[in-house]
């Protein structure tokens, strides 16, 4: 089980990450880009994953993953249930958050 203190300081262990108010949540930002929230009411963190790692992540670990049902989930937003979660799969889905803010979004090809 990660608790919602050990998921803050898994994501503020993230070399530049700051911590700030997102609505009603916590969210962790790197370069002004967010990486994941986090509910501590809930216990469940969002991790910002392309459509493939979740679909690998739900399908690998399904007490722990679930897709959000929304837009959001349909372009990769996970939700992570921090009591199902340990801490090596935790820190390991914040790194795919965090190097996905570094690939460059897909543009249209010239017609």
């Amino acid at each position: 089980m990660v608790t919602v203190a050990a998921f803050r300081k898994l994501a503020m262990a993230v070399d530049g990450a700051v911590e700030a108010p997102h609505f009603d949540l916590t969210s962790f930002r790197l370069n002004g880009k967010i990486f994941a929230t986090l509910s501590e009411k809930e216990a469940r963190a969002m991790i910002k994953l392309t459509p493939e790692q979740q679909e690998m992540l739900t399908a690998a670990e399904p007490g722990v993953f679930q897709r959000i049902p929304n837009a959001w989930g349909d372009k990769g937003a996970t939700w992570m249930h921090l009591k199902q979660a340990d801490a090596k799969t935790a820190q390991s889905a914040l790194q795919l958050g965090v190097g996905n803010l570094a690939k460059p979004k897909r543009t249209r090809k010239p017609l």
